[in-house]
């Protein structure tokens, strides 16, 4: 029994690793915690369903949702926050702002979808494996290897690639990256975009896994992986990884031992944990500003 939870833990956190990275990549650049990423988490599942009931087939209603998704990512900078960095607001202005656009966002699924929980197909035939007395299900496979690939596309991505470059140096100094020639712009609209889009994945991941989205499910995920985030260290991308998988474990562990009464509340004390005694997180760094 231990085996089998560690495994759907693994499964589950490697997903919220994939949302918690949304989270990283947008407070490494904008020095901003995005509080709607989680309702676009939900947008994202949302559209794939949609495109899914056109008879596209689950894997082409994701890559449609990606595109989409990530486009929402984008309008949400755009009108949302970019007003604001204009006029130079105080940083809870922002924070603030991305808690009223993820309202928005939840009513708009409300009113198209509706409140309740609609059936997600099958992103893949039932199947699986069974070794050392644990089911390995084929659903649990896809999640692991698609998460995973995923991350390692992102970490080349910034680590190896130009636009990496100029999102290292904008988390680095903004004002230096700037005044370096970097389109500042352009680096935070694919920002949003990167976030948007690894988010409708994560959506459509979780809901085939569950088998079903409804539009509240960036307020029972959004918690999770914020603390997630926050274990690992947000603005690291390791951290995201890491601490993803941890609070999976974690949750599915808590479950099993204490109940599934407890299954939420888990990542909750987790959070306030690391806040207390480490909360840079696991990967973070304290940081020094002279003043």
């Amino acid at each position: 029994m231990f085996i089998q939870q560690l495994v759907n833990g693994l499964a589950l956190g490697m997903v919220y690793a994939l949302i918690a990275v949304g989270f990283s990549l947008v407070f490494g650049i904008l020095r901003l915690v995005n509080f709607s990423h989680a309702a676009i988490f939900a947008f994202g599942a949302h559209v794939a369903l949609f495109f899914i009931g056109l008879e596209v087939g689950p894997i082409p209603a994701i890559l449609i949702s990606m595109v989409l998704t990530g486009g929402v990512g984008i309008l949400i900078d755009k009108v949302a926050l970019a007003p604001l960095r204009k006029k130079k607001s105080i940083p809870i202005a922002g924070l603030i702002t991305t808690i009223g656009v993820s309202y928005i966002l939840q009513n708009i699924l409300t009113i198209v979808f509706g409140s309740g929980r609609v059936h997600f197909p099958a992103i893949i035939p039932p199947g699986g494996f069974d070794f050392l007395g644990t089911r390995i299900t084929s659903m649990q496979i896809l999640m692991f290897g698609v998460s995973l690939t995923l991350m390692l596309l992102l970490t080349y991505l910034v680590n190896h690639t130009k636009m990496g470059l100029a999102m290292r140096a904008m988390q680095q100094n903004p004002k230096a990256a700037r005044l370096m020639g970097i389109n500042v712009n352009s680096v935070i609209m694919f920002t949003f975009f990167l976030a948007g889009a690894t988010a409708s994945i994560a959506g459509g991941l979780i809901s085939g896994f569950y088998q079903m989205a409804y539009p509240a499910m960036g307020v029972s995920f959004g918690p999770k992986v914020f603390s997630a985030t926050v274990l690992g260290g947000i603005g690291s991308m390791p951290g995201a990884f890491v601490g993803g998988i941890l609070i999976g474990v974690i949750e599915v562990m808590a479950a099993m031992f204490l109940g599934s009464a407890y299954r939420d509340g888990a990542a909750f004390v987790v959070l306030i944990l690391v806040l207390i005694l480490r909360p840079q997180g696991l990967f973070g760094r304290k940081l020094a500003l002279k003043v």
